[in-house]
């Protein structure tokens, strides 16, 4: 199942309209779970404590 990152929500009951364009990832696609995420000025950086980071932006890859 996956999860809708700007909410949590599995994907089919989620509109979308939760993330905005610029905002980083809050929620872990593949487990709906909290991301720890942190903002820098040039990006982001997103991880799961079950998954793999999600790739940042503006940064290399960690």
């Amino acid at each position: 199942m996956a999860y809708c990152d700007g909410c949590g929500a599995p994907l089919e009951d989620c509109d979308g309209t939760c993330r905005g364009e610029l905002d980083p990832p809050r929620f872990c696609r593949e487990c709906g779970r909290k991301l720890d995420v942190q903002v820098t000025p040039t990006g982001y950086r997103a991880g799961c404590r079950r998954h793999p980071p999600v790739a940042p932006t503006g940064e290399p890859k960690l």
